[in-house]
C-alpha cells in the first residue's frame, strides 16, 4: 500500500503522507523513496505549477525519524560506509526537492518534529495549523541524538545561528505561536484553510529557490566569518561543557556540525552533518538513551505491565486526603484529567488553601498563555475542598497524601475506609513506608496499594505503583487505570522499605554524607555529583527535600529499633542532620514555621539569599566532631564513580530481592523520578555498557577501600561469571 498519495488539484500536486502501517508518519527510507517519486512526477508534469506536501494523519504531519531503525543501527557495530551511503541518500533526496525548480509548500496539519521538520525545512514555505498541540522542532538532543537530515544546516540558515543553536541543543518543541515568532514556520492558519493557503501562496508568490541558494544570501545575524558567529560558538561551547561535563556526545557533535557546516555550500554542509551524525550513533550514549527514554518510557506510558485480564476501570471521582504540597498536585492533575476531586484536610480553611494554591499555579500558566480561562474555570470547578469525610462517598479512588507518620496515616485511612464502596481502592502516597504495614489500618487490605508520586506532581511524569502483600490484581489494574487517566507513566514495584526509587536515590544522598564525614570538602562533594550527571548534588537536594524530613525518618527508625528491643546509635551522617536542626535550627531550603507560628529563615547545608545560595561557610567547623581529618582531597573521578556505583548496586539488589522484576522499569524509574543520569540509560544499562566483569572488579575495589555498601550482590557476580547481561545482548 502506498505511503504517499499523489493527486493534482488546480494545477498543484498534493502529496499526502499517510503510512497505513503506522499510527504516525515517520521519516523512513520507503517514505522518502515515495516522496522523491512524487516530486519527480510533479516536476515532469508541465501542468503542475507547484507541490504541496501534507499528511493524512489527523493532528500529525511527521512525528520524526524512524527511531526503531535508528535503534537497530546502534544496537551493534556500526557499518559506517553503509550508514554514510544511506544518510547521504536522504540528504540528496531532500536537496533535490528544494532545487527541483517548482515551489514546494509544507502544509503542516499538526505535530512536526525531528525528521518531519527537516523535511519541512527543505520546502520553500511552511504553513502550520493554529492548534495548541501542533508542536514543531528538532527534539533529537533529548534522546542523545542529533538531527541527521539537514536540520543543523538549514535551521541556522533560516533563522540565524543564535536562535537555531539553542533550539537544536535543547531539543525544543515549540507551539504554533512560538514557532511563528521564532521563524520556524511562515504562517498559521485554521485547519480548514491549510491546503487553500498553500495553493494560494503557490499561485500568488511561488518562490522556488531557498534563501541560502540565492547568491546575495547572508545568514541572519551573521555568518561564519562574523564576530557574532565566533562569540556565539565560544559561548555555546563553554555553556555546553559547564552543563554536560562532556557526558553528552550529541551536544558537542551538534556544535561541531554547525561550526563546520555554516561556512560551506549546502551540498557540502550536509556531509559535515552526516559525519557527526554517524559519530553520535557509534557512541553507546545515544543507543542507551533511546532505548530507555523512548521505547521503555513509552511502555510505561501505555501501561504495558497492567494486568491484562481485568476490565478497564473508569475513574470519575477521586478523594485526596491532605491539601499540602502533594495533595494539591494530586488534586490538580486529577481535575485536569476531567475527574471530580474531594480535597480533604483537618479543617475547611486548610483544604481551601490547597485549592487556592492550585488556582495560583493555573493563573501563572494563564499569564504565560499556556492555558485558557475556560480550562482554568473547569479545573477549579472540579476541586471540592472539605473537612467532611462523608464527602468521600462515591469515590472510585482515595489517595492519602498526609505527612510520613504511621499513626497519622492510619488515622486518615480508617476515617476514609468507612466511607468507601466495594469497588473503590485506597492508595497511600508514601515515599517509603511499607504498604503492607500501612494496609493494616484498612478493613480491605486487598484494595490497598501504594502510589508514590514525585514532587511537583504537575510536572513529574513518573509514578511508582507499589504492591503490598495482599494487594489484589484487580486493585493493581485499577491503580494503573487511574495513573494512565491522569497521563502519567508507571512502574510496578513490590513492597519494601523505601520501595525502589527512594532506595536507589537514598544511596546517592547517603554517599554525599559519607564523603562529608570522610572530610571531603563540601564544594567538591557537590561539584563531583554534577559532573557525574546528577541534576542536583546531595547536600543541595537534602536541603530541598527538607532536613526535617530526614530527621523525622531517623527518629522513626530509632523508635522502631527500640520498640523491637534493638539498640540504636545514629550514624555520623544522622548525627550531622540532627545537629543542624537541634543545635543550629537549620531545617533546609523550605523550613517549617517555629512553634509560635513565626517563619524560619531558610538554611541547611546551604545559606539562602535573594540572589541565590551558597554552601554554609561554617558547615565543616560546626560539624568537626563527626568529620574525619583528611590529608589530601580525593580525585573527582573517584567520587563520580562512587556516586554511580552505589546507586547501580542498590538497583541490582532491588532486582535480586524482587522489588522490581523488569530492568526496563528499573532504568526508566530512577531516571524519570529521581534524576539518575539520563546519558547512562539507567543503572542496568550503565552496568551493561561498563561490562559486568569490569563493574564487579571495580566495585570490589571500592568495597575494599570504602565499605560494604559497594559489595556486589550475588546476582551480579553470577551474571558476570556466566557472561550474561541485563539486556541479553
Amino acid at each position: 500500500m502506498a505511503i504517499i498519495d499523489y493527486r493534482v488539484e488546480d494545477g498543484v500536486a498534493i502529496l499526502t503522507w499517510n503510512d497505513q502501517d503506522r499510527a504516525m508518519n515517520v521519516l523512513s527510507g520507503d517514505a522518502l523513496a515515495e516522496l522523491s517519486s512524487g516530486v519527480e512526477r510533479a516536476v515532469a508534469d508541465d501542468g503542475v505549477k507547484g507541490i504541496v506536501l501534507t499528511s493524512g494523519k489527523p493532528g500529525i504531519f511527521v512525528a520524526g525519524g524512524d527511531l526503531q531503525q535508528i535503534e537497530q543501527l546502534g544496537s551493534g557495530p556500526i557499518d559506517a560506509p553503509a550508514l554514510l551511503e544511506r544518510t547521504s541518500a536522504v540528504l540528496d533526496q531532500l536537496r533535490r526537492m528544494e532545487t527541483c525548480g517548482k515551489p514546494v509548500v509544507a502544509a503542516l496539519n499538526g505535530v512536526t518534529l525531528g525528521g518531519g521538520y527537516e523535511v519541512a525545512l527543505a520546502c520553500h514555505r511552511r504553513i502550520l495549523v493554529n492548534l495548541r498541540h501542533a508542536l514543531v522542532g528538532l527534539p533529537e538532543a533529548g534522546l542523545g541524538l542529533m538531527p541527521g537530515a539537514g536540520g543543523t544546516q538549514r535551521l541556522p540558515r533560516l533563522i540565524g545561528i543564535q536562535g537555531a543553536l539553542g533550539l537544536i541543543m535543547r531539543g525544543a518543541q515549540l507551539d504554533p505561536r512560538e514557532a511563528l515568532s521564532k521563524g520556524l514556520v511562515d504562517e498559521l492558519v485554521e485547519p480548514e484553510e491549510l491546503i487553500p493557503a498553500a495553493k494560494k501562496w503557490i499561485r500568488e508568490v511561488g518562490t522556488a529557490t531557498q534563501p541560502w541558494d540565492d547568491k546575495r544570501y547572508e545568514v541572519p545575524g551573521g555568518g561564519s566569518g562574523s564576530v557574532s558567529f565566533a562569540q556565539t560558538m565560544m559561548g555555546s561551547n563553554a555553556m555546553t561543557h559547564a552543563n554536560t561535563y562532556g557526558n553528552m556526545p550529541s551536544q558537542q557533535a551538534i556544535l561541531q556540525s554547525v561550526y563546520e557546516g555554516l561556512g560551506l555550500p549546502m551540498d557540502r554542509a550536509g556531509k559535515v552533518e552526516t559525519r557527526q551524525f554517524i559519530r553520535v550513533l557509534r557512541d553507546p550514549t545515544a543507543r542507551s538513551m533511546l532505548r530507555t527514554l523512548f521505547f521503555s518510557l513509552q511502555s510505561c506510558q501505555k501501561g504495558a505491565r497492567r494486568p491484562k485480564d481485568v476490565p478497564r476501570f473508569d475513574v470519575k471521582k477521586v478523594g485526596v486526603l491532605g491539601a499540602g504540597l502533594m495533595g494539591q498536585g494530586l488534586a490538580h492533575v486529577s481535575a485536569k484529567a476531567g475527574i471530580d476531586v474531594v480535597l480533604v484536610d483537618r479543617d475547611l480553611a486548610s483544604a481551601q488553601r490547597g485549592k487556592d494554591t492550585v488556582a495560583q499555579t493555573l493563573d501563572r500558566r494563564l499569564q504565560k498563555g499556556r492555558t485558557t480561562p475556560d480550562r482554568v474555570e473547569a479545573i477549579l470547578g472540579r476541586i471540592h475542598p472539605t473537612e467532611d469525610y462523608d464527602q468521600l462517598k462515591g469515590c472510585d479512588v482515595v489517595i492519602e497524601a498526609v505527612f510520613e507518620d504511621r499513626d497519622l496515616k492510619a488515622k486518615v485511612t480508617r476515617a476514609a475506609d468507612a466511607r468507601l464502596g466495594d469497588e473503590a481502592i485506597f492508595a497511600s502516597n508514601t515515599s517509603g513506608l511499607p504498604i503492607t504495614e500501612l494496609a493494616k489500618a484498612s478493613s480491605r487490605p486487598k484494595s490497598f496499594i501504594g502510589l508514590h508520586f514525585f514532587s511537583p506532581v504537575e510536572r513529574m511524569q513518573m509514578v511508582e505503583i507499589v504492591v503490598g502483600d495482599q494487594t489484589s490484581e484487580e486493585t493493581l489494574a485499577k491503580a494503573w487505570d487511574y495513573v494512565l487517566q491522569i497521563k502519567k507513566a508507571g512502574i510496578v514495584v513490590n513492597d519494601s522499605p523505601g520501595f525502589y526509587t527512594s532506595r536507589v536515590f537514598g544511596t546517592f544522598i547517603s554517599e554525599g554524607n559519607h564523603l562529608l564525614v570522610e572530610g571531603v570538602k563540601p564544594a567538591l562533594i557537590e561539584n563531583a555529583a554534577k559532573a557525574a550527571g546528577m541534576p542536583m548534588p546531595p547536600l543541595g537536594i537534602s536541603d530541598q527535600v527538607g532536613l526535617g524530613t530526614m530527621y523525622k525518618v531517623a527518629k522513626q527508625a530509632e523508635k522502631d529499633a527500640r520498640a523491637a528491643g534493638r539498640s540504636w546509635e545514629p550514624s555520623p551522617a544522622q548525627a550531622i542532620i540532627a545537629s543542624l536542626i537541634e543545635d543550629h535550627d537549620r531545617w533546609g531550603a523550605h523550613p517549617p514555621p517555629k512553634e509560635d507560628g513565626t517563619p524560619r529563615a531558610p538554611g541547611g547545608f546551604y545559606d539562602y539569599h535573594e540572589g541565590g545560595k551558597r554552601l554554609w561557610p561554617e558547615l565543616s567547623p560546626a560539624m568537626s566532631r563527626w568529620i574525619e581529618p583528611i590529608a589530601e582531597q580525593p580525585d573527582p573521578d573517584v567520587l563520580r564513580r562512587r556516586y554511580l556505583f552505589v546507586q547501580c548496586l542498590e538497583a541490582v539488589r532491588c532486582l535480586e530481592q524482587g522489588v522490581i522484576t523488569d530492568v526496563r522499569d528499573g532504568d526508566v524509574g530512577v531516571i524519570m523520578a529521581v534524576g539518575f543520569p539520563a546519558f547512562t540509560g539507567g543503572p542496568f544499562t550503565y552496568i551493561d555498557n561498563y561490562g559486568l566483569a569490569a563493574f564487579v572488579r571495580d566495585a570490589e575495589a571500592l568495597r575494599a577501600r570504602y565499605g560494604e555498601r559497594f559489595e556486589p550482590p550475588r546476582l551480579l557476580r553470577e551474571m558476570a561469571a556466566d557472561g550474561r547481561t541485563f539486556y541479553g545482548s
